[in-house]
């Protein structure tokens, strides 16, 4: 494959308020020479953030800035530290190369798991760069703005028992604990929530407390504020194959999606 007909690591949209949607499990494709060595299973990329881009398309007539990869997790987990180490100590994750889905079928043929070359190969081609964006990204509009509001855009299903108990609460916002964004963010978030009319749940720095992203780049008192929103995908999608985009549910949670990001750009533009 040359280099012309090679798709794009990752796309951005840039915008004009001092807002960046990052989306980075957004991606599904899977480089042919990768696809070769992994199982049936990974083709169906079942561990996407589906259709966000889609979900979040008020941001980007708003004037969000957005980006989001090409390529799916199972190719190099973006929302991971590049040493791979487990951001939740003592609780199952998967890595910065899964080496299984979140069911834990694996991901890979039998002796065909990436070895160290490999990650450091795909850490170069493909989480390197998109990392490179958002930092750049975050400079220019905290160059322009002053301060910015970093949304880390997630989904996942309502029930996954390798990672949590039960059914997983509509929204869960994290902050790492307060630690990256203005105080009272993620709390203030699930709040309106509660508030909100269509009877969904929300948690603030529960089981979701923001990944590498929200943790490395959300420095309020350098100006830049990191929200991670880890959206159950009952709320707007059908979570079993083919992962329909549901336009009823989605047009329901769609205004109070919006109504959180005006909030959030509030608190952090008085923060």
């Amino acid at each position: 494959m040359t280099a012309s007909n090679t798709p794009p690591v990752f796309s951005l949209h840039r915008g004009s308020l001092p807002f960046l949607i990052s989306i980075p499990h957004l991606g599904t494709q899977i480089p042919a020479d990768i696809a070769a060595t992994m199982t049936p299973v990974a083709q169906r990329t079942d561990d996407c953030d589906w259709h966000l881009d889609r979900l979040y398309a008020f941001a980007k007539r708003m004037g969000a800035s957005i980006l989001a990869p090409t390529y799916a997790r199972y190719v190099i987990d973006l929302n991971r530290p590049p040493d791979g180490a487990n951001l939740y100590p003592g609780q199952d994750t998967t890595g910065l190369l899964p080496v299984d889905t979140f069911d834990k079928e694996p991901l890979y043929l039998d002796g065909h798991l990436p070895d160290e070359a490999e990650v450091a190969r795909r850490r170069e081609a493909y989480w390197k760069p998109y990392h490179e964006a958002l930092q750049g990204e975050l400079a220019a509009l905290k160059a322009k703005h002053g301060k910015v509001l970093l949304w880390e855009a997630h989904s996942i299903r309502s029930h996954v028992p390798r990672f949590f108990e039960g059914r997983l609460p509509d929204f869960n916002f994290g902050t790492s604990n307060g630690a990256s964004a203005v105080a009272g963010l993620a709390e203030d978030m699930a709040a309106i929530v509660e508030r909100h009319d269509g009877g969904y749940t929300a948690v603030a720095n529960g089981r979701f407390k923001g990944g590498y992203i929200t943790r490395e780049y959300g420095q309020p008192s350098q100006g830049v504020h990191a929200l991670q929103l880890e959206l159950s995908q009952i709320t707007y999608m059908e979570e079993r194959m083919p992962y329909a985009y549901d336009e009823t549910l989605a047009a329901k949670v769609e205004p109070l999606l919006e109504a959180l990001v005006v909030k959030a750009l509030e608190r952090v533009k008085t923060a």
